[in-house]
């Protein structure tokens, strides 16, 4: 750039008041490049002391800016600086405009004397710093005397925030006794003015609450415990109030306080206690096993798991162990249990110590041994009228099935345990004795047998003997008697099933036939075994003998080889079982071996369909096809008198009408349109009247149809009895003559409509009904009569009977 380029400087004058009028000075080139202060200086007087001649001389100069500062929550507008331009010689010809940050907001500038000032207040929390540029503009000829320049003006901070504590509420916690210096907690707190200026945001913890437990460290907010062996047990919490400060805590700074809760938690400084030295519980005498005796309770002043303790018994010098003792594990209460059962008579007292110990230590605060603490417990047997004990808890007995009426099996014995022994009686409960076979001796207690016993009706019996003291208070107790029936040889042997064995046509001698198995009621000590054999006779079976196995089962063979149905059909075979019982039974049963035609497996058909063909003689196959035939000549029968029913019904359904679909003739004349046969002695009343169907064809002459019709309409009116050699009529019955060969929806042929005229040369005469006036019906014939039944139509006009 050098000196081919010369710009005119900017001159910023500072108007503040004290302190604030300390300035700082910027140097500064529009391209970036600083200059010093000397030439800056250097370069201004001068110059224009030298007039019009170095004013053309475009020379590099340097721009003087200072940095403005206003303070902040100063509500009273007030000049802050001026800018003034070289170019201004005072003659308002330069006019200043300020823009930016700010402008015409919270500052404005005069445009002749260039003079800033506030407008407002500001808040430096708000915005610290505003940036906004000056420009100088030549009035006459409204173009810049100056670039565009940028400067600074800065809110300075005063003390007009307190500060503030973060993340509250506080609560901590810490164990108890632990030793000074513990870091309880810190609380921070921060102030919104400026750090940098002065001591506005500098701050200072204390206490203000919690001393001389707790203290704080002034600058970090460090809290930290400053009293040794605080105990939880007398004091759980605390809460510590700290403050902090401003401006270093001097006068005329801000504070504020929060609140901080220190918890203590536990730790195992206490051992377990009992609040007396001895405990005494009463028992009655006939309580159950597991009943609760007695509580007792260890005291411990910590909580949680330090104050968990177990209780053990030491029991007396008998150690008996009737008693034990568990932890109640929601309440650490000690809960005494009878363990055995207490009998009043044998003893009346039990002492013994009981011992609670921690289940958790900590030998940094106690010994061991004040971790444990004894007590005394004294426990009374009270004396209880108890009913009678029997000396077994159990009797069984054995007696054998035969044994004699009167037979003494046992006798059991029941005694009063109480100091005052009362006299006992004895009874079956007739429940456990329905068979009422023993009887007992209500004195003695012995029970003898007074009915037949059988051991394959019952092989047990469980009979319960109670025992009833004759006092006053009349207890009572019980007790089984299991009597076991001893089996004797009683029941003779039998086959263990029906057999019915056969022999197939064509078998070979020797050949195996049936196996047999014998079954016994009995059940002896060494088991069953069973001989099998025929019966003793004179002359030795031809056909048939059986062989015994020696393993409770016998097969029959056979002797010969010659067993055909057309010579014998059935053989008897007797057969002899005989059990090994003292003394030995046996009994005899007839088997009945039939003679088959066996398949070709070996099989004998014994029932269904192959029994019945070959008791028939005929074979399988013959059989079945005779079974389908008979099957299909049913099946058809039935489908053809369900075809002969629905026709019947479709009969019975349908009526003789007119139906005026083809002619619409008037309702008086309509109504004496009759159907009925042709053919003389051909009429065939079975026949059934089928109404005519629209058929699509008939569409196409309607219109030619309706000028039939209207022309029969005007003769109808003229005449009742037209004849058929009307013009009219004949066209009518032609046309009908003509659908009813091309229709395949018309009745059957034999059957004719007739409307208003009914022809003419009939031998049965006229069936007109024109002229009727009676109605008689005939006595009614069979459906199917050949000859039609006479009718005597209602008359519609006249007097005249037509009977037909």
């Amino acid at each position: 750039m050098g000196g081919a380029e010369e710009m005119h400087g900017w001159t910023v004058k500072m108007s503040t008041p004290g302190v604030l009028a300390v300035v700082t000075f910027f140097s500064m080139i529009p391209g970036g490049v600083l200059s010093d202060m000397g030439c800056t200086q250097g370069l201004e007087a001068p110059q224009f002391a030298q007039g019009s001649t170095h004013l053309h001389r475009r020379l590099k100069r340097g721009w003087i800016w200072k940095q403005l500062f206003v303070p902040e929550e100063d509500p009273t507008p007030r000049v802050i600086g001026q800018i003034k331009s070289d170019s201004d010689r005072g003659e308002f010809s330069i006019k200043y405009i300020l823009s930016g940050e700010g402008a015409g907001d919270a500052f404005a500038i005069n445009e002749d004397s260039g003079e800033i000032r506030t407008l407002k207040k500001l808040d430096r929390e708000e915005k610290a710093f505003y940036v906004l540029q000056a420009q100088a503009i030549n009035r006459r000829s409204n173009e810049p005397e100056e670039p565009q320049s940028e400067f600074i003006i800065k809110v300075q901070d005063i003390n007009d925030n307190a500060p503030q504590f973060l993340n509250e509420p506080y609560v901590s916690s810490i164990p108890e006794m632990c030793p000074t210096g513990t870091t309880v907690a810190q609380v921070t707190a921060t102030d919104a003015d400026d750090p940098m200026f002065g001591n506005n945001a500098k701050l200072l913890y204390s206490i203000l609450q919690g001393e001389p437990y707790f203290s704080v460290e002034p600058k970090t907010g460090i809290i930290v415990t400053s009293w040794s062996d605080m105990d939880r047990e007398a004091r759980e919490q605390y809460l510590v109030v700290v403050q902090v400060k401003d401006m270093l805590g001097l006068s005329g700074g801000y504070s504020a306080s929060t609140t901080v809760t220190v918890s203590l938690t536990d730790v195992n400084d206490n051992g377990p206690m009992f609040q007396h030295h001895l405990y005494t519980f009463s028992v009655p005498e006939n309580a159950a096993v597991g009943t609760t005796v007695g509580r007792i309770m260890a005291e411990d002043g910590d909580i949680g798991i330090n104050a968990r303790m177990t209780y053990t018994l030491n029991d007396d010098l008998e150690g008996t162990s009737t008693f034990i003792i568990t932890t109640d594990p929601v309440t650490q209460e000690g809960v005494v249990l009878l363990a055995q059962p207490l009998d009043y008579e044998a003893k009346r007292r039990f002492v013994m110590a009981a011992e609670a110990a921690n289940d958790h230590v900590d030998t940094r605060f106690l010994t061991l041994d004040d971790f444990t603490d004894k007590t005394t417990l004294k426990i009374i047997v009270d004396d209880v009228d108890e009913p009678p004990a029997f000396l077994s808890a159990v009797y069984e007995w054995k007696v054998p099935e035969n044994a004699a009426v009167g037979t003494v099996l046992g006798s059991v014995s029941a005694r009063d345990t109480d100091a005052v022994s009362n006299p006992i009686r004895y009874s079956l409960d007739k429940r456990s004795d329905s068979t009422k076979a023993f009887k007992m001796d209500p004195n003695n207690g012995t029970i003898t047998v007074v009915r037949a016993l059988d051991r394959e009706t019952a092989n047990w019996h469980n009979v319960t003997v109670e025992a009833k003291e004759t006092t006053q208070n009349h207890l009572s107790s019980s007790v089984v008697v299991f009597i076991k029936v001893l089996d004797i040889n009683d029941n003779v042997p039998r086959l263990a099933r029906d057999y019915q064995p056969y022999i197939c046509e064509g078998t070979q001698a020797g050949e195996f036939i049936q196996l047999l198995s014998a079954v016994d009621a009995d059940e002896p000590v060494e088991g069953h075994h069973f001989y099998f054999s025929m019966v003793p006779d004179k002359h030795i079976n031809p056909n048939f003998t059986i062989r015994d196995n020696q393993d409770n089962t016998a097969g029959i063979l056979a002797r010969r080889s010659t067993f055909t149905r057309k010579d014998r059909t059935q053989y008897f075979l007797p057969v002899v079982v005989t059990d090994s019982g003292s003394p030995a039974l046996s009994s005899t049963s007839t088997l009945t071996i039939s003679v088959c035609s066996c398949q070709p497996a070996g099989h004998c058909p014994t029932g269904g369909v192959e029994a019945l063909a070959l008791s028939m003689g005929v074979s399988l196959q013959t059989l079945l096809g005779m079974f389908v035939c008979l099957v299909t000549l049913t099946v058809l029968s039935v489908l053809m008198l369900v075809v002969r029913r629905h026709r019947r019904k479709q009969q019975g359904g349908q009526s003789v009408e007119v139906k005026e679909q083809e002619l619409e003739l008037p309702e008086t004349v309509s109504q004496k349109v009759l159907y009925y046969g042709g053919g003389g002695a051909e009429l065939d009343f079975c026949q059934p009247v089928v109404p005519l169907r629209h058929h699509p064809r008939r569409r196409e002459r309607r219109l030619r149809r309706e000028d039939v019709r209207a022309s029969i309409r005007m003769s109808l009116r003229e005449s009742h009895l037209i004849g058929p050699e009307d013009d009219v009529f004949k066209q009518f019955i032609l046309d009908r003559l003509a659908d009813a060969d091309q229709d395949p929806y018309v009745p059957p042929f034999d059957c004719l409509r007739i409307y208003a005229y009914e022809g003419s040369g009939s031998p049965a005469g006229s069936l007109s009904s024109l002229d009727s006036s009676v109605v008689e019906f005939v006595p009614e014939q069979p459906v199917c009569n050949p000859r039609p039944p006479l009718v005597r139509l209602t008359p519609w006009y006249g007097e005249e009977d037509t009977t037909f």
